[in-house]
């Protein structure tokens, strides 16, 4: 049910911003209309709706549009019955509108809350656009199983013989509460009429994981043409736990949630830009069955772009059925070029290890002196494959690679576990300091480390022993907001930076105070991925359409993302990584 209650409430956030490219193209009333939207937008209401009820009087172009709005914002502030009154009038005075299936929807969600269920899906049922399909479904399964009074179940049933999800509730009520020959006999026509299942998200499925992943899942496959069309359903496949939920506690997968809230965002301004989008959010955890009931669900074969699962074997299972149906999945936060290797719709958002360490080697080329470089990693099992990763593409450059270690400890710990030379013992005296007055040459240091006092400590620890190379390092390693300048100043130090955000860029600067303004608090860098992911990828659905990728459009050629953009003109392995330089009082990019 939360993950049905969350795909619900995402589809009515929204379309908040869904006629706004529609209205850009009449003239009369536009200033004062985009306001009304923008006030709606920004949740003041009762202000929105003074100025919307002025444009409905006035009976001009912006009236339809008007109505919607008002009817919106009063769904918003939970009046229901005044929603449902002005939908009412836009249906009747506008019969011919656009934009009515949207009405129609926002029309039986009111009916929902109120609990008139049958107006609910009678609204439901003038709908015509199959693009809906899915939030329509979603919306009967979240509020259909609360009816807990069989009569009027079975009355529904009664009125709308063909609804699933009225039938599989009914079953599920007279398997629990039922005793009744006449019911238990209705159950067994609904459940062979049906499936079964109590659950009408999805058939259930007892076959392992592991046999069914291959064909992706017992759902048909959806013809795509590859061309843009009007709108495009996303579905975000994420861990997000709404049972775990306490106001009184910070979220662990806070992340998560990040994420989605920058994906809300950059869904506003692709609904501006005319791309219509159906973010459908469904709490998914590591389940690999409950992942193959998802996609095995009949609406869930309309979805045109997955973000996630984020775990490896529900991961497994989403990609097999992307290739199935010929649709993209991405990888938001994974930097194993595993996941897409051989998957020719699977992404991954993040550059991968093996991208970062290409891009530094690369970076390195521009060093002077032999090609003798040291290579440290920290504790974890990313800074190893990391530190392995840029080991390989040195070696395939004829680099003598003079040192490959773990470096942990402090600055004097790393002096001495340093081995510099090549041959022989680290060149250090025990206790009484480094007698040598020459350090040893190098061509460069390579540090990957995820924590951010190893790289303060490196720079000392290279003091320490004279080695005045230049130091290529993970971002992670520093505190770039605490260290000091003179920590990157001292030496020459490169920074891959796959996160880097230029404050000083408009653009960056408008998401911060729109975020803050929208959610109370200062957007954290998972915020910014899921807002330049979703603006990225959706804008390449309209451009494009899914299916096959046409690699010379997929590069991320304005200026308006908030981190490096995207780059998957070679592979599906994102190729945009910056590696950052600490500049007259800044980082700056430099590659």
């Amino acid at each position: 049910m939360n993950s049905r209650i969350l795909g619900y409430t995402g589809f009515i956030v929204s379309l908040i911003g869904l006629q706004t490219s529609l209205a850009q193209s009449l003239v009369e009333g536009k200033s004062r209309y985009q306001a009304a939207v923008r006030l709606v937008q920004s949740k003041a209401y009762e202000k929105a709706k003074t100025e919307l009820n002025t444009i409905i009087q006035r009976e001009g172009p912006y009236a339809p549009f008007a109505h919607y709005y008002y009817a919106l914002a009063s769904f918003r502030q939970k009046n229901y019955a005044q929603a449902r009154l002005m939908l009412k009038q836009l249906i009747a005075r506008y019969p011919d509108w656009v934009q009515l299936d949207d009405a129609q929807y926002l029309l039986a969600a009111s009916a929902m809350e109120m609990g008139q269920y049958e107006d609910a899906l009678t609204a439901l049922g003038r709908i015509g656009d199959a693009i809906m399909r899915p939030a329509m479904t979603q919306l009967e399964q979240t509020f259909i199983p609360r009816i807990t009074d069989l009569r009027r179940l079975k009355n529904l049933n009664r009125e709308f013989p063909e609804n699933r999800t009225v039938g599989l509730a009914l079953v599920e009520l007279i398997q629990r509460t039922g005793s009744d020959k006449a019911d238990l006999e209705l159950s067994d026509r609904l459940t062979n009429r049906f499936g079964g299942a109590a659950n009408a998200a999805a058939q259930s499925s007892t076959s392992s994981p592991e046999t069914a992943a291959p064909n992706a899942a017992a759902t048909s496959t959806v013809q795509r043409t590859g061309r843009p069309k009007n709108g495009y359903t996303v579905a975000v496949l994420f861990p997000f736990r709404l049972d775990e939920f306490d106001i009184n506690k910070r979220r662990a997968n806070q992340y998560v949630y990040d994420l989605y809230n920058g994906m809300k965002l950059a869904n506003e301004k692709l609904q501006a830009e005319g791309v219509g989008v159906n973010l459908m959010a469904y709490d998914l955890d590591n389940d690999p069955n409950k992942t193959l009931e998802l996609v095995s669900s009949p609406g869930f074969s309309r979805t045109d772009l997955m973000i996630g699962p984020l775990y490896v074997e529900p991961n497994r299972i989403a990609t097999a059925f992307a290739n199935q149906q010929n649709i993209w999945l991405l990888n938001p936060i994974a930097t194993n070029s595993d996941l897409v290797a051989e998957q020719p719709m699977a992404f991954l958002v993040q550059p991968s290890l093996n991208e970062q360490a290409r891009v530094a080697a690369e970076q390195a080329q521009s060093f002077s002196g032999a090609k003798r470089v040291a290579i440290y990693y920290g504790t974890s099992r990313k800074d190893s494959l990391l530190a392995t990763a840029y080991r390989q593409e040195l070696l395939a450059q004829r680099y003598q690679v003079v040192d490959f270690r773990k470096l942990t400890g402090s600055a004097q710990n790393m002096a001495t576990t340093m081995k510099l030379t090549g041959t022989g013992p680290a060149n250090a005296a025990p206790a009484g300091g480094y007698t040598s007055s020459v350090g040893p040459t190098l061509h460069h240091v390579f540090l990957a480390s995820s924590n951010e006092a190893d790289g303060p400590r490196l720079v000392e620890a290279l003091s320490r022993r004279k080695a005045n190379a230049p130091v290529v390092a993970t971002s992670s390693a520093f505190d770039l907001y605490k260290n000091p300048g003179s920590t990157f100043s001292r030496r020459d130090v490169y920074l891959i930076s796959p996160d880097f955000v230029d404050a000083a860029r408009p653009s960056v600067a408008a998401f911060d105070d729109e975020y803050l303004a929208k959610r109370n608090t200062i957007p954290s860098i998972f915020a910014r991925q899921g807002y330049d992911m979703l603006l990225f990828f959706g804008r390449q659905l309209a451009k494009n359409g899914p299916g096959p990728v046409n690699r010379n459009d997929m590069r991320s050629d304005a200026d308006d993302y908030l981190l490096a953009g995207f780059d998957y003109t070679q592979s599906n392995d994102n190729q945009n990584v910056p590696i950052v330089k600490y500049q007259d009082g800044r980082f700056v990019r430099i590659n």
